[in-house]
């Protein structure tokens, strides 16, 4: 690779100005610069300023990236493109989630957890020819460290109108019972509950993290009051599952904001009451009801629904009448949002990508480690949504938002204090 004549210059200036440490940083930088400048250009098919029958795209400024190095912190500049994304393969992002796992894997070997995924790791990793709990912790703090810095980091520099929260579940080694330290602990499946939100111009991003039972009230009492003691504000709809400790501690949280009740969990919901020879009709009955063009419509389509089933199957008519508010709460947001806020699948990525990665583990050792690696899987989701600059939502429909003013009385399902 040869330095551009541009960044030649630079570095001479920086030889005559510097000092050893700033020079040796300057060197760094020009290097990283130049190498990502010519990945983007093989992406682009053509350099700057460059004429070329084979160019895909054009470039549109760039975004500002610091990044730690040996040298120090050091600012580079990823080019923007007019169509698509681009992001060097230098700064790959995946890195922290591979260090990770690995780190999960060791202090899984160290603790004496052998599942055949595991086992083959070890071997692959060269950690059965001996490594110490002492370098495993060494390891594992280190992450904990970022980790925890991006968990604990504001959410004050934005609203979130529209906040997801799902739960995934894994297995966890419990810790040694009391008065029996040699005995392992119990094997028990933990929720992993993950918040992402949408902020005021359609970006978004990772809200939070937390391990415990989904079903309990103070489990999500604490950590929805961890993310408003964190800055979280302007939540105008909650986008969830109906599990029952959340929508409580919802009425406590959130006093004001809308539940929208996940369609594709109410979904399966319903199709529980259904015998399995009438369940594609069912199915594909109440998806009709989403195909409607305004609020009116998928209301009145919903009562049609309703009363057609209820003939045939008697339970499902209580059972709509008691979700509706919260089925159809996205019908008070702008009509251009609705496919994206009805139900939970924005955060079916995330969860697929949790539950890839932690299949190579197979069994936690414990919570710590849970966190650790899916810490890792959303902080390095969350900086790949902010590099990317990728909008969920237009700017333009956010003004909409925006714009309307939260009336307590109309929003259907609206939160409201509980006793």
């Amino acid at each position: 690779m040869a330095l551009s004549q541009s960044a030649v210059s630079e570095l001479l200036e920086a030889f005559r100005a510097g000092d050893g440490v700033d020079l040796i940083r300057e060197s760094v930088r020009m290097v990283l610069q130049e190498l990502i400048e010519t990945e983007a250009a093989e992406v682009i098919g053509a350099a700057r300023y460059q004429r070329t029958s084979t160019r895909a795209t054009e470039r549109n400024g760039h975004r500002e990236r610091t990044v730690s190095t040996q040298a120090g912190d050091i600012g580079l500049r990823i080019p923007k493109l007019r169509q698509g994304s681009f992001f060097p393969v230098i700064l790959e992002p995946r890195r922290r989630i591979d260090q990770a796992l690995h780190a999960v894997v060791m202090e899984a070997y160290v603790h004496g957890i052998s599942t055949r995924s595991v086992d083959d790791l070890v071997q692959a990793l060269g950690i059965d020819a001996g490594i110490s709990k002492s370098e495993v912790s060494r390891i594992c703090a280190q992450l904990d460290e970022a980790v925890g810095a991006f968990r604990a980091r504001t959410l004050g520099h934005t609203e979130f109108p529209y906040v997801y929260l799902d739960a995934t579940y894994l297995h966890v080694r419990e810790s040694a019972r009391p008065g029996c330290p040699d005995l392992p602990g119990q094997v028990v499946s933990k929720a992993v509950v993950v918040a992402t939100g949408i902020t005021a111009t359609g970006g978004r991003e990772v809200l939070g993290l937390a391990v415990g039972d989904s079903e309990e009230e103070t489990f999500w009492r604490a950590f929805l009051t961890d993310l408003k003691a964190r800055g979280l504000s302007g939540v105008r709809l909650v986008i969830s599952d109906q599990h029952a400790g959340l929508v409580a501690a919802l009425r406590r949280c959130f006093q004001g904001a809308a539940h929208q009740r996940c369609r594709v969990h109410f979904a399966r919901n319903l199709l529980a009451l259904i015998p399995k020879s009438h369940k594609d009709m069912v199915a594909a009955l109440f998806r009709t009801i989403f195909a409607q063009p305004d609020p009116q419509a998928v209301s009145a389509a919903w009562e049609e629904v309703r009363d057609q089933l209820t003939r045939s199957f008697p339970k499902v008519g209580p059972l709509m009448d008691s979700a509706k508010a919260e089925v159809l709460a996205f019908t008070a947001f702008p009509r251009s949002h609705w496919v994206k806020i009805w139900s939970n699948n924005p955060l079916e990525r995330i969860n697929k990508e949790i539950k890839r990665r932690s299949r190579v583990v197979g069994i936690f050792p414990n919570e710590a480690a849970v966190i650790r690696l899916v810490g890792s899987v959303l902080a390095d989701t969350h900086d790949e949504w902010q590099v990317h600059d990728r909008r969920y939502f237009s700017e333009a429909s956010m003004a909409l938002l925006a714009a309307k003013p939260l009336d307590r009385d109309t929003e259907p399902a609206a939160i409201t204090s509980g006793t």
